[in-house]
């Protein structure tokens, strides 16, 4: 039996998850500056509208393909395509906010392998790109 204030509880309890979800999505983005940040990695000033834009109308858009349970069919090159793009995007957006917070430094300082930055840098590169495929591959998990 379905009771008066079960649907209207469902739309608010919604709408607050959403609020709480996207302010927490725009206080990632803002407080910690990726966007510029990214921009400034990528000496790409001139594009920082086009990233911005491109966040806002690449959530809505997968909003929206989630929430109407859109499916997709692609060609299996334009789908590798589509994934190193994602990949990339993530990618910089883990490599900013990683700078930005100074982890690596002050890692590599504390357990003294200050000297070998770059190689624990491509170690962890590599590291994520084997495991990544791995899984995509169900060789593990």
């Amino acid at each position: 039996m379905s009771l008066w204030w079960q649907i209207p509880a469902q739309i608010i309890i919604g709408l607050a998850g959403g609020i709480a979800v996207g302010s927490g999505m725009v206080a990632f983005l803002v407080a910690l500056d990726i966007i510029p940040r990214l921009a400034q990695i990528t000496r790409s000033y001139r594009l920082i509208r086009w990233y911005e834009w491109s966040v806002v109308v690449g959530s809505l858009f997968f909003t929206l393909s989630d929430f109407f349970e859109w499916s997709y069919s692609f060609h299996p090159l334009l789908a590798v395509f589509f994934g190193l793009l994602a990949g990339i995007f993530i990618g910089m957006l883990a490599g900013a906010l990683t700078e930005i917070m100074n982890v690596l430094p002050i890692l590599a300082k504390r357990v003294g392998m200050a000297s070998y930055m770059v190689w624990l840098l491509m170690a962890m590169v590599f590291g994520k790109i084997i495991g990544s495929l791995m899984d995509w591959l169900h060789i593990i998990g």
